[in-house]
């Protein structure tokens, strides 16, 4: 088994990426991306992008080995949804305090730890995760993981992604090297099929891959595993007999992708769920590699007609939305695999993308975009805060779709604004998902509070017919602290 220094340098020299190859030996031991910023909270270190990879894993106690604050800054960080357990919402933390870090005891009340949620929960098995503290003070998690599934009989994994070694998206790729160590390929499963598949890097936010599996249950094709949303352990454990494998966010599990298709054989394709045609294209994939390794060739002909039914049924519930939409201004600022699947899905409704981040893009996923939109001054790597600002207040776009982070940014500029990021709390995958966007795109554009809030204030401007006497003007100018030049604008 690899050291963690080993398995970093490995992630960063992953041949499957497109990003990785086109750089010099030099750059590569850079990384993926920019280093955490010391002192932050959350959205940049390996630790919580390991955490965000494994723990949508429901029925499975996720332990980290840290002190209170780790286990509170990343609980709970993905909207993701379960059809069954719900194990992993119970936090569980070691709670290392000074006196534990001073006095040595630290590995024994992780043992502690995994004995007491063993007796309580008895999980299917325990991730361990290793974090800034317990490395630095150089607890070694994998032996009193392997000593505790000797004594308690169930599988101990150990995630070792300390935030301090890299990105979020580094913690991302050793998740998933965790998995091939320790959880793929464990168990033989004795119903193994020619139309089983996996679906890696899907996180079932707000439980949208319910509204794909359907479509695949209609082909009879089966998901094996989704890792990792709303995934079991014992799925995971016997990924490794499916047929294929379809990859939605390579930026996070491409190695897993890569290396399960060298050891056991099993072809995947990046592909997306979000838009009419790209979920139709997806599911021809699905069916056209599962045929190649040995399904029936009829499934082929099932699959074209069951897209041809559910497209007819898509696009005549979203005519409704399309005269409401049909050329309304967006602005995308998001990253990953939604810069190019959501930026599609929007130009399927007749939409203008006046802008969209390309942040967390890889390079396929940047030429995606430059096919779709044309233009590639629509493409930006970062936008601060005030060019944002900037750019909404001056009307260039009629709504923006992103995260939680810059929604007051839009709400400031007086710009309509929906959540397409994590946080969110409607499903927008699959045919169904993509008649809910439109749904709640045309929602937030139309709703009638953003005529209220662009009318002047009644203190703006004067009533019709009136003008400010000397005393007024002079009173509001002392209310709004500016100069004689500027009266007629406060």
């Amino acid at each position: 088994m690899l050291s963690l220094s080993a398995k970093i340098q490995d992630a960063f020299n992953e041949p499957a990426c497109e990003n990785n190859r086109s750089k010099d030996a030099e750059a590569r031991k850079k990384g993926c991306s920019k280093p955490p910023t010391p002192g932050a909270a959350a959205g940049g270190c390996a630790f919580d992008g390991a955490k965000v990879v494994l723990q949508p894993i429901t029925d499975v106690a996720h332990l980290v080995h840290a002190p209170l604050a780790c286990e509170g800054n990343s609980w709970d960080n993905r909207g993701t949804a379960s059809s069954g357990p719900m194990l992993w919402r119970t936090s569980f933390t070691t709670d290392l305090t000074e006196l534990d870090v001073v006095m040595g005891h630290s590995e024994r009340k992780l043992f502690k730890a995994i004995r007491e949620i063993n007796e309580a929960y008895a999980p299917p098995a325990i991730f361990v995760y290793a974090t800034c503290v317990t490395a630095l003070i150089g607890d070694d998690i994998e032996a009193v993981c392997k000593r505790a599934a000797e004594k308690f009989g169930l599988p101990v994994v150990p995630i070792d992604a300390p935030g301090f070694v890299g990105s979020k998206n580094l913690g991302n790729k050793l998740a998933g090297e965790a998995l091939l160590d320790h959880v793929i390929g464990t168990v033989e499963p004795d119903d193994a099929g020619p139309r089983d598949i996996n679906i890696l890097g899907e996180f079932n936010l707000s439980g949208e891959f319910w509204l794909v599996r359907p479509l695949l249950d209609k082909l009879g094709i089966r998901v094996r595993a989704c890792i990792p949303g709303d995934a079991r352990y014992l799925d995971i454990a016997t990924a490794h007999r499916a047929q294929a494998a379809m990859m939605v966010c390579s930026t996070a599990l491409i190695n897993l992708a890569r290396k399960m298709e060298e050891r056991w054989d099993i072809p995947f394709f990046e592909g997306s769920f979000y838009g009419v045609t790209d979920t139709s294209e997806a599911l021809r994939q699905i069916a056209e590699l599962v045929v190649k390794k040995g399904a029936e060739p009829e499934l082929i002909s099932r699959t074209e007609a069951l897209i041809a039914a559910e497209e007819a049924k898509a696009w005549r519930r979203l005519e409704a939305y399309r005269p409401r939409l049909q050329g309304k201004r967006v602005l995308l600022n998001t990253g990953g695999v939604k810069s190019w699947s959501i930026v599609h899905a929007l130009t399927e409704l007749g939409m203008e993308i006046v802008g969209t981040s390309i942040k967390k893009s890889t390079v396929d996923d940047r030429e995606r975009i430059k096919q779709i939109l044309k233009n590639e001054n629509h493409m930006y790597e970062t936008m601060t805060p005030r060019e944002l600002y900037s750019s909404l207040a001056e009307q260039n776009a009629d709504i923006m779709l992103s995260g939680g982070r810059t929604q007051f940014i839009a709400l400031k500029a007086k710009i309509p604004w929906l959540d397409i990021n994590q946080e969110r709390h409607h499903a927008y995958a699959g045919y169904e998902g993509m008649v809910e966007l439109a749904r709640q795109i045309d929602l937030a554009i139309h709703n009638p509070i953003w005529e209220q809030v662009r009318e002047p204030a009644p203190w703006e401007e004067p009533l019709a017919g009136q003008e400010r006497s000397g005393e007024e003007s002079a009173s509001i100018l002392n209310l709004c602290g500016k100069t004689a030049r500027h009266v007629g604008e406060c």
